[in-house]
């Protein structure tokens, strides 16, 4: 038997058999039983919340769970946010059973106090939020939970605790080894591959005919990752170009009447979109499990491959070069000369050959002081996808000139592009470098850019790579 289809029938009965004893658990715990949504709109969220804690029994938990979230379902903005405060406010851990756990473990550093202390330390939202997850669709529910959260915890910081127990979860729930990746082709169902087109947050897919485009030639790969509780909702993706060179440019990569490499005479492959699809699981990590493992298996697939790059946009150096512009000290620049970049300031400047020859060795300079030098006050590289490449292991191999010119590339980063090389010989020593002292591992195609600013570089560092 069809092993989806085993599942779904399991699940149906276990279903009948909760709705057996959902009406006579649910009068135990001292609410009606699931009718109307008007019936579920007079409830208060919180009552129910504690109800839940107190209960023991799996039946009348799953349906409390389940009478929680079509509550949570029905409730205005306002509402949610008066239930997240209540969940910082009143689910918190017990601060004097937190005092006496702690003196009594203090006294004998014994295994049995530990295990009090810690029982005391975690908040009682957390098997809260546990406990939700076992009704039906609960992961999912939660998800779009942590997603209001996220929206409405900016203007309510006192909500940042409800908001670690929740990622705190789904770091275990969401872990590498619960993830199936799954290769997305024209023949994946359409519910799904209406979902990519839905999520590609780097370069819009315009339609039905561009994701073919996409996923049908022989050159052109898609990866995806799922979660068993979440079956048709890709978590993340890849779109992968088979080429026979590191591509300076999304145009070339995305063009209807481009030659199509057949895969035996490909020697690249190019990651050049990556996009997160649950806004609810940010912060929470599969990027780089998501390459790491289509590494492993194209480069099984496609023997000839050589290299790993990616095409990476650079969402933020437009807004630093606006920076640069109004204060070249300020950015670390102290000799520049602002006025060099004023021709940006000029509606097309890119489709201009003077500008674009003026404009070329400057912003290439800025681009390599903007990802090798600049900081965050946390002494960070300040653009995110470098981050995120470079804590994998990756090495800034090259800098491309208007590697993007669509209206957002040049609205986000001037046309800028990045390729980035993973290099299975020394990812796991360009981590350490990156993680240990925030070394950005370069090319020295790239260090060359940068001697415009620091001509006392040092190219020797890090020659292997």
């Amino acid at each position: 038997m069809n092993g989806i289809v085993l599942k779904d029938m399991l699940g149906r009965i276990a279903e009948r058999g909760r709705a057996l004893v959902e009406k006579r658990s649910l009068r135990l715990a001292g609410f009606a039983p699931r009718a109307s949504a008007s019936n579920v709109g007079s409830e208060r969220i919180d009552d129910l919340c504690r109800a839940l804690l107190s209960g023991r029994g799996e039946a009348s938990g799953v349906a409390l769970a389940g009478r929680v979230l079509d509550r949570y379902a029905t409730m205005s903005k306002q509402e949610k946010q008066e239930f997240f405060q209540v969940l910082a406010r009143d689910f918190g851990p017990d601060l004097e059973q937190l005092k006496k756990a702690w003196a009594a473990y203090e006294q004998d550093f014994d295994t049995g106090g530990l295990r009090a202390l810690l029982r005391a330390v975690e908040p009682p939202r957390q098997e809260l939020f546990r406990r939700l997850n076992l009704a039906p669709g609960g992961t999912g529910a939660l998800v779009s939970l942590r997603e209001d959260l996220v929206n409405l915890g900016d203007n309510d910081p006192a909500l940042s605790c409800v908001e670690d127990d929740l990622v705190h979860l789904f770091y275990s729930w969401f872990n590498r080894g619960f993830l199936v990746m799954q290769r997305i082709t024209w023949s994946t169902p359409a519910d799904i591959l209406e979902r990519i087109i839905r999520y590609e947050a780097v370069h819009t897919i315009k339609g039905w005919d561009d994701l073919r485009s996409r996923l049908q030639p022989p050159d052109r790969r898609c990866y995806a990752f799922f979660h068993p509780s979440l079956v048709d909702e890709p978590l993340i993706f890849v779109e992968v170009a088979l080429t026979s060179g590191i591509p300076g440019s999304i145009q070339d990569i995305l063009a209807e009447d481009r030659a199509i490499v057949l895969p035996e005479q490909a020697t690249t492959a190019v990651f050049y979109s990556i996009s997160n699809c649950q806004a609810g699981l940010k912060g929470v990590s599969f990027g780089n499990f998501l390459i790491k493992q289509v590494v492993q298996d194209i480069s099984r697939d496609v023997p000839s491959l050589k290299n790993f790059v990616t095409l990476s946009p650079a969402p933020g150096f437009a807004h630093w070069l606006k920076r640069v512009a109004a204060d070249p000290k300020a950015a670390g620049l102290a000799n520049f000369d602002p006025a060099a970049l004023t021709p940006l300031q000029e509606t097309d400047w890119h489709l201009d050959p003077a500008l674009r020859s003026a404009l070329r060795p400057i912003i290439l300079n800025l681009a390599a002081f903007y990802y090798v030098r600049a900081r965050t006050p946390r002494g960070k590289p300040i653009d995110p996808v470098a981050r995120f490449h470079l804590g994998n292991g990756a090495r800034l191999e090259r800098l491309n000139w208007l590697g993007d010119t669509s209206p957002k590339g040049l609205r986000e980063a001037e046309g800028l592009m990045v390729n980035y090389l993973y290099d299975l010989r020394f990812i796991e020593q360009n981590h350490e470098a990156f993680a240990n002292s925030g070394t950005v591992i370069a090319s020295d195609a790239v260090k060359t850019h940068l001697l415009a600013f620091a001509p006392d570089l040092v190219f020797s560092e890090n020659r292997h790579v």
